[in-house]
Parts: structure tokens; sequence; C-alpha cells
């Protein structure tokens, strides 16, 4: 059995990644791709400490939370993609910097 160690590195390694993406990136599809890396390390975190809460035995409550969250970040994509796509048609761009201008 893998050490539940490899599976918090590898979740702290996409944690990583996506709060990078979301500091370093101006582009707003890279953004929710970023948000969608970090749903990804939660749930690579839920179900890891499920499997590992007791030895020779799965919790499935880790699986039915990892479950609900790929629902819900499903969710969430379909909704933050509608709005990229809408913002594009109107503004032209979709990059954040040159969208916050146009605020007021």
């Amino acid at each position: 059995m893998i050490p539940l160690v490899y599976y918090l590195a590898g979740a702290v390694a996409l944690y990583i990644i996506g709060m990078y993406c979301l500091a370093s990136k101006r582009n707003m599809i890279r953004l929710v791709i970023g948000v969608e890396i970090l749903m990804n390390a939660a749930n690579l975190t839920f179900i890891a400490f499920s499997a590992y809460r007791t030895p020779g035995h799965i919790d499935p409550l880790g699986h039915a939370i990892a479950i609900m969250s790929i629902v819900f970040a499903g969710c969430v994509t379909a909704v933050a993609l509608t709005i990229v796509t809408y913002a594009y048609r109107h503004y032209g761009t979709l990059d954040v910097r040159k969208l916050r201008r146009l605020r007021w």
C-alpha cells in the first residue's frame, strides 16, 4: 500500500499549481482551470484520508464527499465558462486586467 505522505504530497503539488495559475495568469479560461486544479487537490485529500483513517477499512464518506465535490465542480465550471463566453462576445477579450478597466 502506498503511504499517505505520497498522496498528500501530490495534493500539495496540485494545490501549488492551482494557486500559481490563479496568481499569475490573466486569461479567464486559465483561471477556471486553476480553480479546477484546486478542487482536484481537495478531492485527492478527501479520498486519501478516507482510505487511511483505519487500517484495512476504507470509509465511504470521503468518497461520497469527493463525488459531490466533483459534481459541484462540474456545475461551477459550466457556469464559469458560460460567463467567460458571454464576456468574450461582449468585450472581445479574455484578459482580466482589461476587463477590470471596463468596470465603470
